[in-house]
């Protein structure tokens, strides 16, 4: 499982003109299985996604598809968590 966080950069003035193309990445990266929340990283310093069932690797290259990342908008910082627990609702992730 892993955990993505999208942190703007001095480019944020920016994002507006790249939000559709964000946007439609976002969808379908829910629509591929990958993604399971997405949200915002408060107050306004960028995003933040919950992402499994894919490698580093694989990862990495799906992040780099993010028109966002792609245009320095933001930069992306990818962290890995091999889950032990979890509260029973959640028991899918725990490998």
């Amino acid at each position: 499982m892993f955990i993505i966080f999208l942190k703007f950069t001095d480019r944020k003035s920016q994002a507006g003109l790249f939000m559709d193309g964000h946007k439609a990445w976002i969808k379908r990266c829910f629509a591929e299985g990958v993604f399971l929340l997405a949200g915002s990283l408060e107050p306004g310093l960028g995003g933040g996604i919950l992402a499994h069932q894919t490698t580093h690797a694989a990862l990495l290259q799906r992040v780099n598809e993010d028109p966002f990342v792609a245009e320095g908008i933001v930069h992306a910082e990818i962290h890995e968590i091999d889950p032990g627990m979890a509260d029973e609702r959640l028991q899918f992730l725990v490998s």
